[in-house]
């Protein structure tokens, strides 16, 4: 039976995106499928799931429910589930989904042609959650690129579990690609127009590839070779843990003018106990006295992180710390969300002695207090002059569309030959994440 159309519905983090982008390539590259934004035209229906989030199994069975309906109209289309919630669920998945034929992790992606013939030929359900380590990228067809910008993918998993975390369960434990893999990659996406590169990492920062000579390779030491390559302006790295934020990644804000003045440092709770509870292996005092470091280096830089808030035992006194540490930092954006449980992970047998609503009253105080320094920070660059990577024209108008190194879409009037370079706009208007300028001459 041939099949032609593949439509991927993703969920999650940047990492999800890009092993979405891979599925893509390697089944283009098998079966030359193309891609469908409408699941109703598609032969390979695909869900890339995460299970870090809250109901992540119910938003899985929630969508595979929609997509039953296609194949009892069409009992030939292929239903696959991959990512996260795959890999932690496994053939459990069946037993609510028994329609379904594919079942992958993150690590076994690279096997999705032999797992789409499996399924197209024998019509028996093809299932792989191993963790075959970095094997998936030696088996991936050459990066191409879509535009200006592209996630590289360096490491792979976690090994500090953390007790709320589901990371080291579900992706395995830190595996880093080969220095000369990743230099290879980007080098090729450079050749193909990119100028910005975003160095992937469930922890990226614990970095430690081997060089041929097999000597270990830090983070910095990669951003400071990838910054050599013809055509690479911009290096962005994410998501980092504060425990590896070391001397020698600091140093490199003062060594490598690519490297943005943008950082998102996830700390999850400002205060020490919570903090201890979460296992997170520092103080907020550490985490600060690293932001301090940085902002030496770059006084400008942008900060965001993450926060959880109403993790078991979260008292009054503890979410104030958490509010004088925000107002300290002063973050530009956060990804903040009310603490709920992950099957299999510590912090699940925690009591969860902390009341919704209070959880929620908590929430609705970080998010109004962040999202009024990022509106503040955005009105303080009007006027200014920034430094703008066009990455394409406008959705709704004949602007240019771009981005400043802290991450504020701007939107200005240019020619099109523009696309692709870094230009220096005058902020005329600024609304949230939003920015109006016009171009400097």
């Amino acid at each position: 039976m041939s099949v032609s159309k593949l439509h991927i519905r993703t969920f999650g983090c940047q990492m999800n995106e890009y092993d979405s982008s891979k599925m893509i390539d390697v089944l283009k590259n098998s079966h030359n499928l193309s891609l469908t934004d409408n699941a109703t035209d598609a032969d390979v229906l695909l869900l890339n799931t995460c299970s870090i989030r809250e109901k992540a199994q119910e938003k899985l069975f929630h969508q595979l429910g929609r997509w039953r309906k296609f194949k009892e109209k069409n009992p030939n289309i292929v239903i696959g589930v991959g990512g996260c919630v795959a890999s932690q669920e496994g053939e459990m998945i069946l037993d609510r989904a028994p329609y379904v034929d594919i079942i992958f992790g993150p690590q076994t992606l690279h096997r999705l042609p032999n797992m789409l013939n499996d399924a197209l030929n024998s019509r028996e359900v093809s299932i792989d959650v191993s963790f075959p380590e970095i094997e998936k990228f030696d088996h991936l067809p050459e990066p191409k690129s879509n535009g200006v910008t592209a996630f590289v993918s360096i490491m792979e998993g976690c090994s500090k579990y953390c007790t709320f975390c589901v990371v080291p369960y579900t992706r395995g434990e830190e595996v880093s690609r080969p220095l000369n893999d990743v230099v290879e990659e980007v080098t090729i996406l450079a050749s193909q127009g990119v100028r910005e590169v975003n160095l992937l990492g469930q922890n990226v920062n614990s970095y430690r590839g081997l060089t041929d000579d097999g000597l270990d390779t830090d983070l910095a030491l990669l951003i400071n070779i990838v910054s050599q390559i013809d055509g690479i302006d911009r290096i962005r790295f994410t998501t980092s843990h504060p425990v590896e934020f070391s001397d020698s990644l600091i140093n490199a804000y003062n060594d490598v003018p690519e490297l943005v003045s943008h950082l998102h440092l996830p700390i999850q709770s400002g205060s020490d106990r919570i903090l201890s509870l979460m296992k997170r292996g520092h103080t907020a005092l550490e985490y600060k006295s690293k932001i301090r470091r940085l902002r030496k280096i770059r006084p400008n830089i942008s900060i965001s992180s993450d926060f959880i808030i109403g993790f078991p035992g979260e008292n009054d006194e503890d979410f104030n710390d958490t509010l004088n540490l925000i107002n300290e930092i002063n973050f530009d954006k956060s990804f903040s969300f009310i603490y709920s449980s992950r099957p299999g992970t510590p912090a699940s047998s925690y009591p969860d002695d902390v009341e919704l609503n209070i959880k929620k009253q908590r929430l609705a105080l970080v998010q109004k207090t962040i999202d009024e320094s990022t509106e503040s920070i955005s009105k303080s660059m009007i006027g200014s002059i920034q430094k703008v990577l066009v990455e394409s024209k406008a959705r709704k108008d004949d602007n240019l569309y771009g981005r400043t190194e802290n991450m504020r879409n701007t939107h200005f009037r240019g020619s099109d030959n523009l696309i692709g370079k870094i230009v220096d706009i005058k902020i005329l208007n600024a609304r949230g994440n939003s920015l109006i300028g016009e171009l400097v001459n």
